[in-house]
């Protein structure tokens, strides 16, 4: 119980320091990340059966890292957002990292519609979603169709490791909650 309440404490200082820093600075220090992970690789020692409390934080990291990477990879995630995610995944199982993947989806969706909303941008936004979505709807209808580029550039970014950190502080609520 010690080890369980130590480990949480611990992964909501470091998403909550990860999400103020990518406030401030857009970006999320390696060396946060690399603390976080350790902390919790050591406390997992301490559990009543620390070599399967190992497998499954690096379970749970691997499955973090692989929830976002083709985000990463398709250029709509930051690398340090992805890296959180992992380092996160030391601290929960595969389940709680997929539930945290929606949390933190969710969050991120309302944290982008309202910057959209709030920058005036909702309508370039939507137009970009359509034109994203075009080649889908005419395949589905049979009808080939060459890649255009977007109508309108990026209506911007959003600090993602807030995402995470309120998906995080969720799904920390829920399994204290009963």
């Amino acid at each position: 119980m010690v080890v369980s309440l130590s480990l949480d404490m611990l992964l909501m200082l470091m998403v909550v320091l990860a999400a103020s820093n990518d406030l401030l600075t857009r970006r999320i220090p390696n060396f946060l990340l690399l603390a976080g992970s350790l902390g919790a690789l050591a406390l997992h020692c301490f559990a009543a059966a620390p070599a399967a409390a190992l497998m499954g934080a690096f379970a749970g990291a691997a499955t973090g890292l692989l929830v976002f990477l083709p985000l990463y990879c398709l250029r709509g995630m930051a690398a340090g957002d992805v890296k959180l995610m992992a380092a996160a995944g030391f601290f929960s199982s595969p389940m709680e990292m997929l539930q945290l993947a929606l949390l933190t989806v969710c969050a991120g969706g309302v944290m982008a519609l309202v910057m959209v909303i709030v920058r005036g941008r909702l309508r370039a936004a939507l137009a970009n979603v359509r034109h994203l979505l075009r080649p889908l709807w005419m395949g589905l209808a049979g009808m080939p169709l060459a890649a255009t580029p977007l109508p309108a550039a990026s209506v911007g970014t959003i600090p993602y490791g807030l995402a995470i950190a309120i998906g995080t502080l969720v799904l920390l609520a829920q399994r204290h909650s009963g």
